[in-house]
């Protein structure tokens, strides 16, 4: 019904437009929704003006409400925005982006899909950089798991976030390399260029050790704006390890 509601014609005669709701209703019908985040993409998609209200306060206020120490250490830099745009760490915060067939998951082809909840972890974070960059503030998440994707086995999605990319030593490295930004990659969070961690061989062993993985079948890409999103071919568990797991 509020979908409806706001349904922009191609006509100029949008109700957003014309007087009869104002950015402080937006706040607080959406304060009382949780920030519902389907509910802001969905409208976002049908009116422009909600749209702009969105990108400007309703997803910063989301990233605010889901993550809110995590937000608050990437604002501490003095900025008031962040990387990329409140809506593409909104989205990062929510959705797995999955994989085409081809590159690292050869024979998979897995779609993305929304995810309810999942830890983002700044100590984890340090793992995926090398050592002379780990004074970068990095924040990276779980293994978002996808279990049995025929001969690559368990498959696992991973993403994060860089603070302040722009002065950070990793992109400082990979500028230093001369890494080629990817020719076709592009991130799934704000659609920026990447750089391969893999190619620009800045992925540590450390990494494959967080995650559980095969130290030859992890990759991440890195974005323009800081967001990194990776993939990697999972370890089996231990006898032990499926035994705790039914407990």
């Amino acid at each position: 019904m509020l979908v409806k509601q706001f349904r922009c014609l191609h006509s100029s005669t949008c109700i957003c437009t014309s007087g009869h709701l104002s950015e402080t209703v937006m706040f607080l019908v959406f304060q009382h929704l949780n920030w519902n985040p389907r509910l802001i993409a969905t409208i976002s998609c049908v009116c422009k003006w909600f749209e702009d209200v969105a990108r400007r306060v309703l997803w910063r206020e989301f990233c605010r409400a889901r993550a809110p120490k995590m937000t608050i250490d990437l604002q501490s830099s003095g900025t008031h925005s962040v990387d990329g745009s409140w809506k593409a760490l909104g989205k990062l915060l929510i959705y797995c982006s999955g994989c085409r067939q081809g590159g690292l998951v050869k024979t998979a082809s897995i779609p993305g899909h929304f995810v309810y909840r999942t830890r983002f972890s700044r100590t984890s974070g340090k793992s995926f950089l090398l050592p002379q960059c780990r004074s970068d503030v990095l924040y990276v998440s779980d293994p978002c798991e996808h279990l049995d994707q025929g001969e690559e086995g368990d498959v696992g999605f991973f993403r994060g976030v860089f603070k302040s990319f722009g002065g950070s030593k990793v992109r400082k490295m990979l500028i230093e390399k001369q890494a080629e930004l990817h020719p076709k990659e592009v991130c799934p969070y704000c659609k920026a260029k990447v750089w391969s961690m893999l190619q620009a061989k800045m992925i540590p062993r450390s990494a494959c050790t967080r995650l559980g993985a095969y130290e030859d079948c992890i990759e991440y890409f890195v974005c323009l704006n800081g967001h990194l999103v990776g993939v990697c071919t999972l370890l089996p568990l231990s006898d032990s390890e499926e035994a705790s797991d039914l407990e």
